[in-house]
């Protein structure tokens, strides 16, 4: 054996930093120290060579390097980690009906997704029941809605002539 830690092979050190690493992986789920991982389970196999510790050292962060570098923006993106919409966040451009007529100055109620909300209009305007509407966002518990002016089969024809 080439290096010797006592007892210790640095081959057993490699496989000490590759379940450490691991471990590290599995409970913060970064995808930085899984390269790390990686890169030592490489310099395991590396180590029965006859390669100088200060040589398998840079082997190491080199692997290392190059792994997070090139291969965790792939896995990030891929694994889509970071922020996901909720429920409410979702709601912003969907449709809805009003199924409580808005007044202005006061709150009517909205369903959409199968759920009903209050809501009131975004400039304060009245909206009739059974009109549609956009949810434009949400604040608090209310969701501000605008409506959604459709234009008639014979308002087309109208302005086409």
């Amino acid at each position: 054996m080439l290096f010797d830690f006592g007892f210790v092979s640095i081959r057993w050190v490699w496989v000490a930093l590759t379940v450490i690493f691991a471990v590290i992986e599995a409970f913060t789920f970064g995808l930085t120290t899984i390269w790390l991982a990686l890169a030592a389970l490489v310099m395991v196999f590396l180590s029965f060579l006859p390669i100088p510790l200060h040589f398998q050292l840079i082997i190491f962060l080199v692997i290392s390097g190059v792994l997070l570098y090139f291969t965790r923006p792939l896995a990030v993106k891929k694994l889509k980690t970071g922020k996901v919409k909720t429920n409410v966040e979702s709601l912003a451009g969907k449709q809805a009906i009003v199924t409580k007529q808005i007044v202005e100055f006061d709150r009517g109620e909205i369903k959409v997704n199968g759920q009903i909300w209050t809501a009131r209009s975004e400039n304060g305007s009245a909206v009739s029941e059974g009109v549609k509407c956009e949810v434009i966002r949400i604040e608090g518990v209310h969701a501000i809605v605008r409506e959604i002016k459709e234009s008639s089969p014979e308002a087309l024809v109208s302005e086409q002539s």
